[in-house]
């Protein structure tokens, strides 16, 4: 059933998330399904991918962390893994004008070190020609892990407090959010993940604490602007305690 979203239905107006994240899944098997290589999986998700983040833009929300490339997805037979190289290249090319129109900025969780010079060449153009819009922060995590972003975070802290700049009494929640990718940003208030599993993959443990999860079995590269507006309204009508009453 299609539920149309309106930013002005009073009902919901207030209850827009601020910070939505969104694990993509489902690419390989919707290849799988029309007897297709994985990669035109990818292929067809980094397309839908496109169209959601302008609509993400469109109705108001603020900041969007898409799952793009886990730490463990290099784990993957080397042919997808090196379509998958191919086609993040593609895309950032793309990005640099896609966005621009947009007034989106664009920011990368996660480490650079494994890819390509051209790749982390081409993250560091769109981060640049993209700081100054002001528009929703659009965050691509590529070669992130939660619980590496968690330990990276513990050695930047271990280095301030062994120089003297910080003092252990002085670490707290508010602090160490300061050292994460995602700094100065707000906590996620909503998690997509399609593809009917219903795991969280090691995503934004730190910003997901009390984020809510709406899962899905529609496989990412169908998963359509309808399917993101059903999700609103039914975040909207969930009631956020936040561990009170």
């Amino acid at each position: 059933m299609r539920i149309l979203f309106n930013k002005e239905e009073p009902e919901i107006q207030d209850c827009i998330p601020i910070h939505i994240g969104i694990i993509m899944d489902g690419n390989g098997r919707w290849a799988k399904k029309r007897g297709f290589p994985r990669k035109f999986g990818h292929k067809a998700g980094a397309k839908n991918f496109r169209k959601i983040v302008k609509h993400c833009s469109h109705v108001g929300i603020k900041y969007l962390t898409v799952y793009a490339f886990s730490t463990e997805n290099w784990n993957r037979p080397d042919q997808e893994v090196g379509a998958l190289m191919r086609l993040f290249e593609q895309y950032l090319k793309e990005a640099l004008s896609d966005f621009q129109d947009e007034d989106i900025k664009v920011k990368f969780l996660g480490k650079t070190e494994k890819f390509s010079e051209e790749i982390k060449n081409l993250i560091l153009e769109v981060e640049k020609k993209s700081q100054n819009h002001s528009g929703m922060v659009l965050n691509i995590a590529m070669n992130y892990g939660g619980k590496e972003e968690i330990v990276n975070a513990v050695r930047l802290i271990s280095e301030k407090v062994l120089k003297n700049e910080i003092q252990v009494s002085e670490i707290t929640e508010k602090i160490f959010s300061n050292y994460l990718y995602t700094s100065k940003q707000p906590d996620v208030d909503l998690v997509i993940r399609t593809g009917g599993e219903y795991r969280t993959s090691n995503f934004l443990i730190w910003q997901t604490a009390y984020a809510e999860y709406v899962f899905t079995d529609t496989l990412w590269p169908d998963f359509q602007i309808d399917d993101f507006d059903n999700i609103l309204h039914i975040y909207a009508k969930r009631k956020r305690r936040f561990g009170g009453v």
